[in-house]
């Protein structure tokens, strides 16, 4: 993989800001918007970078590197890389979750240790949210995409692991980045619990990783309005559409 040069992020910036090219009467391009397009590709590019490094530093720690080994590699001292990377990560307990989502969580679970994997990725998330009928698979269906497949297709991901799975199974930064979006849709819709199609709107917007690729493979468009809409929307919509007869004893994603 060939890492985008100055060159390259220059067009990208062109590309993205064009109007600033054309200011009107004005001989010079509108340097201010193209500026403010290159802080966002450079902030997108950063937090990119983050998650990279943050991911590797999970798996080290995981594997019983030390603070101090980790802080080598980085070239910085130990303390320094315990202020980055030590600070909790924030917990969701079942009581923040739907009994959908609860049930959803439970085959994330199952997956993540049925294949050896020490962390849940989004690949362990996405899974979870097709593995019966719920509100991530409405959404699905909603769009155009076969809940159904996209069960499948993700399962095809999941890599068997080389031993048992660690004592404590790790959230990977995209999957947290996730359920944080989440969060944030659920509170936005006035719900004090999220839903599992709040958790495949947070998958929609990270917009990165297995689960990303999988949607998207099927026909998903990440950008899709369902993204950003509340749950109330969601349920208005729901309430005009016919009824598909699918119900949980019904539902075999298998």
């Amino acid at each position: 993989m060939a890492l985008p040069d100055l060159d390259d992020l220059i067009a990208e910036v062109d590309r993205t800001c064009a109007t600033a090219h054309r200011p009107g009467d004005q001989e010079q391009p509108d340097w201010l918007a193209l500026l403010t397009a290159a802080a966002r590709i450079s902030g997108q590019l950063q937090a990119l970078a983050d998650d990279l490094v943050e991911d590797y530093v999970e798996h080290c720690r995981m594997h019983g590197s030390s603070w101090t080994d980790i802080g080598a590699a980085l070239g910085v001292t130990r303390q320094a890389v315990q202020q980055r990377f030590q600070a909790p990560h924030k917990r969701y307990a079942p009581e923040t979750m739907t009994e959908d989502l609860r049930r959803a969580m439970a085959h994330v679970k199952e997956a993540a240790v049925r294949h050896r994997n020490n962390y849940i990725g989004t690949e362990h998330l996405l899974w979870g949210l097709t593995a019966e009928d719920n509100g991530a698979t409405r959404l699905l269906r909603g769009s155009g995409v076969s809940p159904e497949t996209v069960h499948r297709a993700v399962g095809d991901r999941l890599s068997m692991g080389a031993s048992q799975a660690a004592e404590r199974i790790a959230w990977t930064p995209y999957s947290r980045k996730a359920i944080a979006l989440a969060e944030a849709r659920a509170r936005h819709s006035g719900s004090e619990l999220i839903d599992c199609a709040d958790l495949l709107a947070g998958l929609a917007q990270v917009g990165r990783g297995v689960a990303a690729a999988v949607l998207t493979e099927n026909g998903m468009e990440l950008g899709t309005e369902w993204a950003t809409k509340s749950d109330r929307e969601l349920d208005n919509e729901r309430d005009e559409e016919p009824d598909t007869g699918i119900d949980r004893e019904t539902w075999s994603p298998n």
